[in-house]
């Protein structure tokens, strides 16, 4: 759950998702294991609910869902610019 506080969002904890070149290609993952934030992103995107979710992956945690969520919110609002080739 993304709480306010002066009109600034306080993420929940982004420690959950993890970046390894041995697991899943080094896509984002959620702690370490074989489910990407995409997954869970595209899950909720097809109707899917946190319950529906959790059954599928017994695993996760709910707040697993909400680190997802948040680092898939924070990605969608960074912009990548190529550096300038200096001479």
């Amino acid at each position: 759950m993304v709480a306010w506080q002066n009109c600034a969002m306080i993420f929940p904890d982004l420690e959950r998702i993890t970046f390894d070149p041995a697991v899943m290609g080094g896509k984002p993952c959620i702690r370490g294991m074989r489910v990407t934030v995409g997954t869970i992103l595209g899950l909720i995107a097809s109707g899917a609910d946190r319950a529906e979710i959790l059954r599928l992956y017994p695993y996760l945690e709910n707040e697993d869902i909400s680190a997802a969520l948040a680092y898939g919110s924070w990605r969608a609002e960074e912009r990548e610019l190529p550096m300038p080739v200096v001479p």
